[in-house]
């Protein structure tokens, strides 16, 4: 046991001594000076370095420069030309706005990169990121996006403008209150608020009721064939030609539509005003009708006549 922890004392010695050794040696002067010196020579080289490198890329720098005044001309010039273009083709001001801000990002992208590329940046790979994130976002947003093209086409090219009352080839009509970049909002006929996504709306036919100066009003009736035919015309073109809101040019038109069991089935055909086609179309009918009441003709809306059978059980034993 003595022995062991006199080689144990004997260790510990020698570490301190070495310790005591390194610890002198560090803060010797000579030491202290050559790590000083040591210091400072890799500083210099590093600075060194720096100014070949920084000299061997003046050129570069240059270009990037010259590249960065002549894109900045560039994009000011094409941005003032296309809003010129904007306001001359009287675009929505909405609409102006957002193809300016899209206009004037790529080109300022597109500007960073070439600046990026003339300094020795390795572009291709941020390209490709790029490219790879829109395209995942295209795929994400297919339909939203399908709707933000439609609402630009329509409101580049203005097939209808608010106000208008519109129909498309799905049925959905109303007057149009407002265009969204992805929604129109139609107001129809029962005061129902119709959110018509800009996508279906910009690829279906739209039938716009408001572009026109006149409309045409067209219905059938029905006379009897005991009736003459001819009186039954002329009173009713003598009625549509006392009515100021029935056009004169083109003139109205009354034939001979269809021979029909109930009898004999007339059309008749007018011009109105966009205007006054509203209510002309509900009143004129009842007028007409009204007139040939009054010149002793039989109905002019005849209907087939109706048999009500009654086959109750009851019925069916009492006939028994």
């Amino acid at each position: 046991m003595k022995k062991d922890s006199l080689i144990a004392v004997t260790k510990d010695t020698i570490s301190l001594a070495k310790e005591k050794e390194e610890l002198l040696n560090a803060v010797n002067p000579e030491n202290m000076k050559e790590g000083v010196v040591g210091s400072v020579t890799k500083i210099s080289d590093y600075f060194e370095l720096l100014i070949v490198k920084f000299i061997d890329a003046i050129p570069s720098i240059i270009a990037a420069i010259l590249v960065l005044i002549i894109g900045l001309f560039i994009i000011r010039t094409v941005l003032r030309l296309v809003k010129k273009r904007f306001e001359k083709r009287n675009v929505d001001m909405s609409l102006r706005g957002f193809l300016l801000s899209i206009i004037k990002f790529v080109l300022y992208a597109l500007l960073i990169l070439s600046v990026a590329g003339n300094l020795g940046f390795q572009t291709t790979a941020l390209l490709g990121a790029l490219s790879g994130l829109v395209l995942a976002a295209g795929l994400a947003l297919q339909g939203s996006l399908s709707n933000f093209a439609g609402g630009v086409l329509i409101l580049l090219f203005r097939p209808f403008e608010v106000g208008d009352y519109i129909e498309n080839s799905a049925g959905t009509d109303g007057t149009v209150e407002k265009i969204d970049l992805l929604y129109t909002t139609l107001n129809n006929a029962q005061g129902i608020k119709v959110f018509s996504p800009n996508g279906a709306l910009a690829n279906s036919v739209i039938r716009n009721f408001s572009k026109i100066s006149k409309r045409r009003i067209e219905f059938a009736l029905t006379v009897s064939y005991s009736d003459n035919i001819q009186k039954v015309q002329q009173a009713i073109e003598a009625k549509l030609a006392a009515d100021s809101r029935v056009l004169q040019d083109p003139k109205p038109e009354i034939f001979v539509k269809e021979l029909a069991a109930s009898g004999v089935v007339l059309t008749v055909r007018a011009w109105a005003t966009k205007t006054d086609f509203g209510s002309l179309n509900f009143e004129i009918q009842d007028e007409i009708k009204k007139t040939i009441y009054e010149g002793g003709f039989s109905n002019p809306f005849a209907a087939s006549p109706i048999r009500v059978i009654n086959e109750t059980p009851e019925n069916k034993k009492t006939e028994q």
